[in-house]
């Protein structure tokens, strides 16, 4: 479970920093965010960056699933797959494709050549400090209904 930090804001991870969650609050239906590993060229590649340096991408995901909600009406959440075959997978791979389904998405694996063309065309990009190979991992945001 991610960590809240009740002195600042209540019911907020505190791993979520203020650009990432103006970034969040910014992105609009349809747009897309991509967390990627610290072997990403972020840097080079990214339209807006947010450095979420000294993280791991896996609380990262868990902690922004929280908050943003994911597109119902499209794919809304895709995956690197090791050696970009996306036939294959691995222990990390496995961890992100249950929190995404536990928020109702299936995580697509994407080969290198559709991935990474969608990262760089990305509302935003975080960079990470994730050690995993392959560790890329893209959100499309969905809406809020009304209140009632």
């Amino acid at each position: 479970m991610c960590p809240v930090n009740t002195n600042m804001l209540i019911g907020l991870p505190n791993i979520l920093g203020p650009e990432l969650l103006y970034t969040l609050r910014a992105m609009g239906h349809g747009d897309e965010i991509a967390l990627v590993d610290g072997n990403y060229p972020a840097q080079e590649h990214a339209r807006r960056l947010v450095r979420a340096d000294g993280l791991g991408l896996l609380p990262l995901l868990e902690a922004i699933l929280t908050v943003l909600p994911l597109d119902s009406d499209a794919p809304a959440a895709f995956r690197a797959a090791p050696g970009n075959d996306p036939g294959r997978t691995s222990p990390f791979h496995k961890a992100v494709d249950a929190l995404c389904l536990e928020k109702g998405s299936t995580a697509i694996a994407l080969p290198a050549t559709e991935l990474y063309p969608r990262i760089r065309a990305a509302h935003t990009i975080v960079a990470t400090s994730e050690s995993a190979l392959f560790a890329n991992v893209i959100l499309r945001k969905g809406v809020v209904g009304p209140q009632h």
